[in-house]
């Protein structure tokens, strides 16, 4: 934990001084080794890309996690399906705790039906997607050839998919987090850049996310039309539709029933600065802001430690993500457990939902035209 969080500071430039600089140029070093073999990979890889037998949108992006594509993934997923489109989304299930399973349904019982087996986000997903299956494969190939057998898809949503350079996609998305979008630059370790930004040129569209966060995105939009003139840029961003308890996903409780409260955060996410601003947006206090490295699997002295603190400070109510609400219902969370009403605490969840403010019929009209619609 110590040593992931110690190396995004520095990537992140959160860290100065001499002995950071030191450590920041021998990343330096090992960043332009691996941009360098990431450029090979990519030119391999595509000389001849694998062409499935279905529609292929990839949903990506070009820095380390944050910026909303399992947000942008769920909206297309459920977009296409209101148009009839048969949609499974594939995922390799990052940091999941089972990683031996090949390519199976996740609404198969008794396979893959946990955040374990599944990794948090996927999990999620099939939880809010309900019908539209979710597909766990390291083997993004292995796993469209299952979709189109076992359920018929005629479109397969890639999910992190613009580092899948083996496959040919019918449509590139490429999510910007508004609030940062580039680093400092610099590819990982020595930034958070996944690949060149030359790379953005293979982009079809471009989602501007979080701009509710920072409104003034002009600077970004003169980027990404510069780099890739071609590409399409639509706006968006995330919209905060209510809370739930934690294990009550289907009875949504309205925004203003914290408003002007005090109340502890936990967080096991990529940016747990906009999870953190959402809620202060909405009128809520933030007493006190637990953040652990995204992905994070919760142990019972976590949270025995965050209740107590807590409570030293008064504090009643725990305000989660629905990414880390996945992994705390794993470790028994709920209203009627010692987390729960058992301790004086209640944990409420935050719904929330990609929002395109700007171009969404241009958008909408382009994934149609994928079907010559």
């Amino acid at each position: 934990m110590f040593k992931e969080k110690f190396l995004y500071n520095l990537a992140t430039d959160k860290y100065r001084g001499f002995m950071a600089s030191l450590i920041k140029a021998l990343l330096f070093i090992i960043s332009i080794i691996y941009g360098l073999a990431v450029r090979i990979l990519i030119l391999f890889y595509r000389i001849s890309p694998y062409r499935m037998d279905c529609k292929v949108i990839s949903a990506g992006n070009i820095t380390l996690g944050g910026t909303g594509k399992t947000s942008l993934v769920e909206y297309v997923a459920r977009y296409l399906k209101s148009q009839g489109r048969k949609v499974a989304v594939l995922s390799r299930g990052y940091k999941r705790k089972i990683q031996n399973q090949k390519s199976l349904p996740a609404g198969q019982a008794g396979k893959i039906q946990n955040y374990e087996t599944m990794g948090d986000e996927p999990y999620m997903l099939q939880t809010n997607l309900k019908d539209i299956p979710v597909i766990v494969d390291i083997d993004r190939i292995r796993a469209a050839k299952q979709a189109i057998k076992d359920y018929g898809v005629d479109t397969v949503i890639l999910d992190d998919g613009l580092q899948q350079w083996k496959i040919r996609k019918d449509l590139e998305v490429v999510t910007i987090d508004a609030t940062n979008p580039f680093g400092n630059q610099h590819l990982i370790p020595r930034g958070i850049l996944r690949e060149p930004t030359s790379s953005l040129k293979r982009a079809d569209v471009f989602i501007i996310t979080k701009t509710n966060l920072n409104p003034d995105i002009q600077d970004i939009e003169n980027v990404l039309s510069e780099i890739n003139p071609a590409a399409q840029i639509i706006e968006s961003m995330h919209r905060p539709l209510g809370f739930y308890e934690i294990d009550k996903q289907d009875e949504l409780l309205k925004l203003e029933i914290l408003k002007a409260e005090t109340v502890t955060l936990i967080s096991g996410i990529a940016d747990p600065d906009s999870f953190e601003n959402l809620i202060i947006n909405l009128g809520i206090k933030v007493g006190l802001s637990f953040r652990f490295p995204d992905h994070y699997y919760y142990s019972e002295e976590d949270l025995e430690n965050i209740i107590k603190e807590s409570q030293n400070k008064n504090i009643d109510t725990i305000v989660t993500t629905q990414k880390d609400a996945v992994r705390l219902q794993g470790l028994g969370v709920t209203p009627a457990s010692p987390v729960g009403r058992g301790w004086g605490l209640r944990v409420l969840v935050l719904h929330i939902e990609l929002k395109i403010t700007k171009n969404e019929e241009e958008f909408h009209n382009r994934l149609l035209r994928l079907y010559n619609i």
